[in-house]
């Protein structure tokens, strides 16, 4: 029998970035796991979405070797050029678009005894395509509160 720990409870926070480079990718789980941490929250779900079509979350090892060939890969598919038809309207991002795309645009991750529930070499990455300007990623978080099991 399931045992009733607590009430169901929301938590919304807001990470920023401005990225030195235009493409960049950041290990942003030390800051989930600070906001689930505040949250109260013991049990349940974090959301994590960046508020801009230029950028995405994911999960993956954070181990260099594999963040360059992320980034290569990326670029083999959507390559910064000056032809993209979005170029017409005076944009130049087309590729950030595309690159977005090709990664999650949103994240879920468990939360279990007050903590991100991630498996041994999982780690969460905002990663920014047209970067160099204030960007927000919204942190939402859904559970239950209650005092940690020990």
């Amino acid at each position: 029998m399931p045992e009733a720990t607590g009430m169901l409870k929301t938590y919304t926070e807001y990470l920023v970035f401005h990225t030195r480079k235009r493409q960049e990718i950041v290990h942003i789980t030390p800051q989930l796991e600070e906001i689930v941490a505040r949250s109260g929250i013991r049990d349940g779900f974090c959301f994590v979405s960046p508020m801009h079509i230029t950028a995405a979350v994911y999960v993956n090892d954070h181990e260099s070797g594999l963040i360059a060939d992320i980034e290569e890969w990326l670029e083999r598919l959507a390559p910064a050029r000056p032809d993209y038809r979005h170029h017409q309207t005076g944009e130049d991002n087309a590729d950030a678009h595309l690159k977005s795309l090709l990664l999650h645009h949103e994240v879920t991750l468990p939360i279990t005894d007050g903590h991100l529930d991630l498996g041994t070499w999982q780690r969460a990455f905002y990663a920014e395509f047209d970067g160099q300007r204030r960007k927000r990623v919204i942190v939402k978080l859904l559970g239950v509160a209650g005092p940690t099991r020990h």
